[in-house]
């Protein structure tokens, strides 16, 4: 798909069936594609773009040891120590109570979907795009958490995201900021009685997890460009800095 104007897109490298799902969104928060792909359709898909800001769901960079290096001055036991194996930026969420994984200090050993978030990284890199904010560049890129994003813009943790209910709250948060999705109140207007007892849920009006994760996820590069002083950076930038859709975090969600 060859789009000349600028375009917003949150990938998301989690994905069970395929290894990535992405969303695209034009700088009136149109939504233009919502889908599945390899690698080589996703870079296909972007080399196609004439002017693109790309938020990942996943780690930017390693863990350096950073967090290690900070606690070691407390008053924590080795133990506890050993344990802290998070960047800055995931252990700055931790402690604000919003539950992120940790990043391994390598990439070998790292969990199977952030090799492949390092990888396409390696490859938005090959394409030029450049680290945000890269001001009059085309090409920019950037780095968020969708479950870290969902917390900061609902002002608490979310259901469960499988649920039923945690895919409707989120889907109610982003069609609130104005993205023009499916309207979630229409979930509510197909249920009758007959289709509650028959068991057909109109389940094909809500989008799946991934589906959503990689909406937020543009929904930040869109943030990023149009509204930057809607955002905040959070970690160390020898690591990756994790971008969110809000101007100041809570101490605690």
């Amino acid at each position: 798909m060859l789009i000349t104007d600028s375009t917003f897109i949150g990938i998301d490298p989690t994905s069970g069936h395929k290894s990535f799902t992405y969303a695209v969104l034009d700088k009136d928060l149109n939504l233009l594609a919502l889908a599945d792909g390899e690698m080589e359709d996703v870079t296909a898909f972007l080399a196609g773009q004439g002017s693109a800001t790309v938020a990942v769901n996943a780690p930017a960079g390693v863990n350096r040891g950073l967090v290690r290096q900070k606690l070691k001055k407390t008053m924590l036991t080795p133990h506890q120590i050993r344990g802290a194996e998070f960047r800055v930026a995931e252990y700055e969420l931790r402690q604000r109570g919003i539950s992120v994984s940790g990043t391994p200090a390598s990439v070998a050993i790292s969990p199977a979907w952030m090799q492949l978030g390092f990888e396409l990284y390696r490859k938005l890199e090959e394409f030029g795009f450049k680290k945000y904010p890269a001001e009059k560049m085309p090409y920019q890129m950037l780095e968020t958490h969708p479950h870290a994003c969902f917390c900061v813009m609902a002002g608490g943790v979310p259901l469960s995201k499988p649920s039923l209910e945690g895919k409707l709250q989120r889907q109610f948060i982003l069609y609130e900021r104005g993205i023009r999705i499916k309207d979630p109140m229409e979930f509510f207007e197909e249920i009758t009685r007959y289709k509650m007892i028959k068991g057909l849920w109109p389940i094909e009006l809500l989008y799946l997890p991934e589906q959503l994760d990689a909406l937020v996820a543009a929904f930040v590069a869109w943030l990023a460009v149009n509204k930057p002083e809607h955002i905040c950076f959070i970690g160390d930038q020898k690591e990756g800095m994790i971008v969110l859709p809000e101007k100041e975090l809570k101490e605690k969600y």
